[in-house]
């Protein structure tokens, strides 16, 4: 694809949310900002298909230019700052010269999405819109058919990485909790939870929407670790809140 040399108005950077892995949870404005892109830009693993790409990719026009922000997918730490500096710049190359450039991103941009790090790069320089998509959060707790929070209890999202002693004083501060990132943590959240008695509040869903979910209350769940899409809800309300009417018997 061949842009135009010279532009006085810089093309417009779209961060685009897409939900949290079925096509059909695509917002409306996403579909069409995805189905006319001329430039489209994703996060990809160096190893194996792009999510984000593979979400939207029945939408994706033919002939559009795709530009893979290609982030290593591994355990030990890598340069990401240097990852997010190169796809930032080239992707202000092709704003430059007018053209808008379509960035996907799983669930919702802002919502510990990658996005964030482009935006950071690039959103004081050029004109940008953000595209909100639907969080990990609802689609969660749609699966499991229990509410996030109610009334005016307090809804706390936790990192699983964090150390016990900070999740245990966050969770005793909260009505309803979302652990997220909880991968190799899996194991040690569980010991946790059973500590607090709260074992048989707490739900789990990995790959929320997609063919490959996992639905199941936390305590029947025995595997050791989970896989990155997966979450813990817990509600520390009422009885009848603890499981859902599927998970009773």
């Amino acid at each position: 694809m061949e842009f135009r040399e010279a532009m006085t108005k810089p093309g417009m950077l779209y961060g685009v949310g897409l939900g949290p892995g079925d096509p059909e949870l695509l917002t409306l404005k996403a579909h069409r900002l995805i189905s006319k892109a001329r430039v489209i830009a994703y996060p990809a693993p160096d190893d194996g298909e792009s999510f984000a790409r593979a979400i939207a990719a029945e939408f994706i026009p033919e002939n559009a230019l795709e530009i893979p922000i290609v982030v290593p997918m591994r355990v030990e730490r890598f340069p990401a700052k240097s990852v997010y500096d190169k796809a930032a710049e080239d992707i202000a190359h092709v704003l430059r010269e007018g053209e808008d450039v379509v960035t996907l991103c799983e669930g919702d941009p802002f919502f510990y999405g990658s996005f964030m790090y482009l935006f950071e790069r690039l959103g004081g320089r050029f004109p940008c819109e953000i595209v909100p998509g639907v969080t990990s959060l609802t689609a969660c707790a749609s699966r499991l058919q229990r509410p996030l929070t109610s009334r005016n209890d307090v809804l706390t999202v936790i990192p699983g990485p964090l150390p016990d002693d900070e999740i245990r004083r966050r969770i005793e501060d909260a009505q309803a909790i979302a652990i997220m990132k909880v991968g190799r943590h899996l194991s040690r959240l569980k010991s946790l939870l059973a500590d607090m008695g709260l074992l048989s509040h707490a739900g789990y869903v990995e790959r929320a929407t997609l063919p490959s979910e996992n639905v199941v209350p936390l305590a029947r769940l025995e595997v050791d670790a989970a896989p990155y899409f997966s979450m813990i809800l817990i509600y520390k309300g009422d009885e009848a809140w603890m499981l859902p009417p599927q998970f009773s018997s």
